[in-house]
């Protein structure tokens, strides 16, 4: 049965909802264009703006502690939302040079923080200048003193997007999202190893090397209870329309639920059983659905 999507928020004329993450009582979720993010609270019902200037910040994680990370995009930055109101940049240059733009993030039980690095072109000022020759994920180590040490660990994405470490962190799910010519649109599992970095990928799931007007592949996922990827991608252009699809961890297509939008663009799990699906979507929707399925997260 399809999941039936009610709308929590309507697009405001200011695009781009993304990020959601859930800490145990509220839903966070970063609203793009309009640089802040905003906090739902399914108990009650309410839903306010919790920070602003968030300079076009992307994806949202939480640590294992409880701490809020933010892929800042018009910062080029890895950034830390701190309890007292402050902003602190955690990353913002592999081999001293600036990253791209930021756009989502996957925290390991070590703490590590594993982002992808593509050029969103809409998400940065056209004065910028890209740095890197190169659109890859990465990972940032902390160290003992606080600071954070990024390497680069893949050498074959062109547009990596949507990003998760499995429950055991034996693996890296990565959404390579681009439309060049001769790159398929896939969903790629990468071994991780004892020192962190990737083996070679298996393709998990493609939807082909055609040109943007046939299929979309994933941008957002998220993990259910049972390590399944619960994903958004599809669109209105062509193909089944705006999805979510749930895959196995080999890949096998377990469900798929249309959404009410033309582009979905990241969910979660959250409210009180994390059985409920919050999605985003690029016209700025706000949505849930009750699934069946119960979420999983390293925090809460």
């Amino acid at each position: 049965m399809s999941w039936k999507f009610e709308l929590l928020m309507k697009p405001t004329g200011v695009p781009l909802t993304e990020g959601p993450a859930w800490d145990g009582e509220f839903l966070y979720f970063t609203h793009i264009r309009a640089s802040r993010i905003m906090r739902y609270a399914p108990r009650s019902g309410l839903l306010a703006e919790w920070r602003s200037g968030t300079n076009r910040t992307n994806g949202l994680a939480f640590d294992a502690h409880g701490r809020l990370f933010g892929c800042c995009a018009g910062g080029r930055s890895i950034v830390r939302f701190d309890r007292d109101g402050t902003t602190a940049t955690i990353a913002d240059r592999l081999d001293g040079r600036r990253l791209n733009t930021p756009n989502d993030l996957a925290i390991d039980r070590k703490g590590r923080i594993w982002f992808t690095n593509p050029v969103n072109e809409g998400n940065w000022d056209s004065t910028e200048v890209k740095d890197l020759d190169h659109n890859s994920v990465l990972r940032a180590d902390p160290r003992p003193d606080g600071s954070y040490a990024v390497t680069r660990v893949t050498f074959d994405t062109t547009q990596p997007n949507g990003i998760l470490v499995s429950r055991d962190e034996s693996t890296l799910y990565v959404a390579e999202s681009g439309y060049a010519r001769g790159i398929a649109r896939e969903l790629r599992a990468y071994p991780i190893g004892e020192d962190g970095s990737l083996g070679r990928y298996t393709t998990l799931f493609t939807w082909g090397e055609d040109h943007r007007e046939i299929h979309r592949g994933i941008d957002g996922m998220c993990l259910d209870a049972e390590g399944n990827i619960v994903a958004t991608n599809g669109w209105e252009r062509a193909g089944p329309g705006a999805m979510i699809t749930v895959f196995s961890p080999t890949g096998r297509v377990l469900e798929t639920h249309p959404v009410p939008a033309d582009r979905p663009t990241n969910c979660c799990f959250g409210g009180p059983g994390l059985t409920t699906l919050y999605v985003t979507t690029t016209q700025g929707h706000f949505l849930r659905a009750e699934t069946g399925r119960r979420g999983w997260a390293i925090y809460p």
